[in-house]
């Protein structure tokens, strides 16, 4: 979690164990989120600087100097290789990871950049901006291949649908709108009765909740169409939220000092079963819509013996795919423990040239 103090904090699930307190930053820290392997975190500040952290005691960091106003956004490609910043300098800048190298930049908002995410392939990226727009780049081209422009107020928060083929935006005019992004229309949307800061997809995809000013969290379901949760526990404006990666527990933070984490009453084993061909309800606000298989990725069910073999293919890739992520998580630690000393080094070249150059100014003193 990131806060006003300036300060990260790094929370352990087991009670007994400590949290730890991470200082750097010398303003508000405004976005934080852990690499898919868990091994770095990235946070964003009020100082215009992005830091790159190990999550261990010693809480060391590399930072650079990322924007010319304040990061409002970090966020992570799925593969851990690149990291996408939004500004108030009203850009949207891309590094890779283990250097930390800038690559490109994006430049077509008019007003600050206030939340950047890349798309589950990674081809893509969204963005929210104070402009009154979200739009959607493609990586390679580094063109806006799309503008939804159909928001009264600016843009708070953006993010994917875990299948890509979805955004969903949040928006100070109270709203929180779900396009679809292959026919750039509009799914579904609902009205609330608070400015919304943050949102988050379940892992599913069935579900998305939202953090607003008005203290509550709120479950939308996606399938049906409807609210389906009003959380109450926060004793002033919810200012994030996120569900964790397997969808069974979810964060929230405030105003209020307090980061809260909630358990899901959604049961896993019918993340499947749920899923429709087809389903159609009422959205908050009234308006009718219809869901397709199509609109938002979702995957029909099967008979048992393919759900068997399946699920056999689904071990052995999650097997490579955890090998993989260990891998890259070793590679984040040990590329950053490089850059670590690398500034070390300078530093300390630095230091050396100094006192040599104050040698040489004192012996030419006594010689004259």
């Amino acid at each position: 979690s990131g806060s006003m103090d300036s300060c990260l904090m790094i929370w352990s699930m087991r009670p007994q164990i400590r949290a730890y307190r991470f200082v750097g930053h010398k303003d508000a820290v405004m976005c934080v989120q852990f690499s898919p392997s868990g091994h770095l975190v990235a946070s964003g500040s009020r100082d215009k600087t992005v830091r790159l952290w190990v999550p261990s005691v010693k809480g060391q960091s590399a930072v650079f100097k990322a924007h010319t106003g304040t990061v409002r956004s970090v966020n992570f490609s799925s593969d851990g290789q690149s990291l996408v910043t939004a500004s108030d300098d009203k850009t949207i800048k891309v590094w890779t990871v283990h250097r930390q190298k800038f690559l490109f930049s994006l430049s077509q908002h008019i007003n600050w950049v206030r939340c950047a995410r890349f798309s589950p392939d990674g081809r893509l990226i969204v963005s929210a901006s104070d402009d009154k727009t979200v739009k959607v780049w493609d990586k390679t081209s580094r063109e806006c291949i799309h503008s939804f422009c159909e928001h009264g107020g600016f843009m708070n928060h953006v993010d994917f649908h875990p299948s890509g083929t979805c955004i969903a935006a949040a928006g100070t005019d109270n709203t929180v709108k779900v396009w679809d992004i292959r026919m750039n229309r509009l799914l579904q949307h609902y009205q609330g009765n608070a400015v919304v800061n943050s949102l988050s997809f379940h892992p599913s995809g069935n579900y998305l909740i939202t953090a607003s000013n008005d203290s509550t969290l709120k479950i939308l379901d996606l399938l049906e169409g409807r609210l389906l949760y009003t959380l109450h526990g926060h004793q002033g404006p919810a200012t994030c939220v996120a569900f964790s990666r397997a969808g069974d527990l979810f964060a929230s933070g405030g105003s209020d000092e307090q980061v809260m984490v909630w358990k899901t009453n959604f049961d896993a084993a019918d993340y499947g079963d749920v899923l429709k061909t087809q389903k159609s309800g009422t959205s908050v606000d009234g308006t009718r819509h219809t869901l397709s298989e199509m609109d938002c990725g979702v995957h029909l069910k099967k008979t048992k013996t393919q759900n068997s073999d399946r699920n056999h293919e689904q071990q052995e890739e999650t097997s490579l795919a955890n090998t993989l992520e260990h891998i890259m998580g070793q590679l984040d630690v040990l590329t950053q423990t490089v850059s670590i000393l690398e500034q070390r080094l300078t530093l300390t070249e630095d230091k050396l040239k100094e006192c040599l150059e104050n040698q040489q100014k004192i012996i030419q003193n006594k010689t004259s």
